[in-house]
């Protein structure tokens, strides 16, 4: 979302930097899904609406996009929502309202931010869960201070301090024999 200051990056062998505006916005809706810590819905749009608003951006008809919001919403435990306003659901309901429209639109990676630093401990593993159910078929990059979190749902580990990468492997090797005494 944000512009590098300073060097530059691929996505998919595109220089990204070289990309319009446009060009960005439309790299990432295909490739990238974001699920934030604050939720970013349409307070006045139904759960299908608001699952459908990207798959408008992939070029999906009506007919498409309803079927494909339909599925994620059936994906994660909300079938039963689809016509509720956000502000008629849980916290933990709206934020699997996210992750079904980050899935609907089958991105290569999903980017999570601190996706449970709002949620209480029931709807926190609901959301883990669902998070352990779609890591084969998207990769998931968690942002968490949650340590524990981290431990349950990733494979992998990266610990980073003061903006810079100290280790990454194997969580259980970070966790349980770390090889940098930072990350110990």
């Amino acid at each position: 979302l944000d512009w590098p200051s300073s060097g530059e990056y691929r996505l998919d062998g595109q220089l990204v930097s070289s990309l319009s505006s446009n060009g960005r916005a439309l790299l990432r809706n295909r490739m990238i899904g974001f699920v934030f810590q604050s939720f970013n819905l349409l307070p006045r749009t139904s759960a299908l609406q608001n699952v459908e608003l990207p798959l408008i951006y992939k070029g999906l008809g009506r007919t498409e996009r309803q079927a494909a919001a339909t599925e994620a919403l059936a994906k994660v435990g909300l079938a039963d929502r689809a016509h509720h306003d956000p502000s008629e659901l849980s916290g933990g309901q709206q934020q699997r309202l996210c992750i079904a429209r980050v899935v609907a639109v089958e991105p290569d990676v999903i980017l999570m931010d601190e996706p449970c630093s709002s949620l209480d401990p029931i709807a926190t593993a609901k959301i883990e869960e669902l998070m352990q159910e779609i890591k084969n078929q998207y990769t998931i990059v968690i942002v968490t201070h949650n340590m524990q979190q981290a431990a349950r749902c990733s494979d992998f580990t990266a610990y980073m301090y003061l903006g810079e990468l100290v280790e990454f492997g194997e969580t259980d090797k970070i966790f349980l024999n770390p090889s940098k005494k930072e990350t110990q």
